[in-house]
């Protein structure tokens, strides 16, 4: 009887795992939805729209994008989370599913549990800023100036909780220094706020940037990443000026419920990855100052958990709660 039992269990295995390659290889029978967590107009919105455009030409379905901004991003990723588990809901995501069980004490979803990562698709580089009137030319003269004078210097952000926030508190707490936080309600403003004199750094994504750069109205100290700015080459990274693990990126990336097949799960993945190594869509990611990224499923999800890890001490160390 029980070898009977095992083989029948067997028998069955194979079935489920040949109707799941069947099924993934009919997929998509209907339209594909894709939510977007934020409002139309800024990054997430461009990268998710440009995406799902491509994605649809290629599998001969539409790819629906479906603005449901609000609560920092939480909204969108909560109905993505919650969506059937048949490869029909995929959500964009930026840095929020790693920052949120970190900022907030009551979330309606787990970020890690109930959403499965299928690969990453691009990355805004950040900038380090200052204002004109203040004496440093690049990174090691900056840290010198705050800690020469503790709690003197000031710093904008979009808002708590977001990059705009930790990545400034990153430095804070790799370099031990003093800097105030000046919170805006969005980066442009805090941009603003610096153009005009009210707070002396922020660090931001740098084509929002640019033009006050070109400008003369702030200084670009470094760059945030492991490469260069094409658009900024001649602004050194923070590694290059002997600031090491100092690297944060405004990235994006696909997710779908939790439960949804595996073979699924790699179809979108071959398709994402095809979509966004496509030449026309690395231009306009390329000229909207995006940089494409893909990965497998695997990396994804450990970048997450990487990701999670090291802000999570950042925040829990400066107290961060978000609003």
């Amino acid at each position: 009887m029980m070898r009977q039992l095992i083989r029948l269990s067997g028998a069955m295995l194979l079935v489920a795992v040949g109707l799941n390659t069947v099924c993934a290889q009919n997929y998509p029978t209907k339209p594909v939805r894709m939510i977007l967590p934020f409002p139309p107009g800024g990054p997430t919105d461009l990268v998710g729209r440009l995406l799902a455009q491509k994605m649809g030409e290629q599998m001969g379905q539409q790819v629906a994008s479906d603005n449901r901004p609000g609560a920092s991003g939480n909204i969108g990723l909560e109905l993505a989370a919650k969506a059937p588990q048949d490869g029909y809901t995929i959500v964009l995501s930026s840095p929020v599913i790693s920052l949120s069980p970190h900022l907030y004490t009551k979330l309606n979803y787990d970020p890690y549990k109930d959403l499965a990562p299928i690969s990453l698709v691009g990355a805004v580089l950040n900038v380090l800023l200052v204002h004109p009137s203040v004496p440093a030319k690049n990174l090691q003269d900056l840290i010198r100036v705050a800690r020469a004078s503790p709690g003197k210097l000031n710093y904008g952000s979009g808002g708590i909780g977001t990059t705009t926030h930790l990545a400034p508190e990153l430095l804070k707490n790799l370099e031990k220094l003093n800097i105030v936080h000046v919170p805006y309600k969005g980066s442009g403003l805090a941009l603003i706020g610096m153009v005009s004199g009210q707070v002396d750094m922020l660090i931001m994504g740098a084509p929002s940037a640019i033009g006050q750069i070109r400008g003369g109205k702030v200084r670009a100290l470094a760059v945030l990443a492991e490469k260069r700015l094409a658009l900024l080459p001649e602004v050194p990274t923070t590694a290059e000026q002997g600031l090491k693990n100092a690297e944060v990126l405004v990235w994006y990336g696909i997710l779908t419920p939790t439960g949804t097949p595996a073979a699924l799960i790699n179809r979108l993945n071959s398709e994402i990855v095809k979509a966004v190594n496509a030449p026309d869509t690395r231009e306009r990611f390329t000229t909207a100052g995006v940089e494409p990224m893909t990965s497998t499923p695997e990396q994804f999800g450990q970048f997450i958990k990487s990701e999670a890890t090291r802000f999570g001490k950042v925040i829990k160390e400066a107290g961060i709660r978000g609003e």
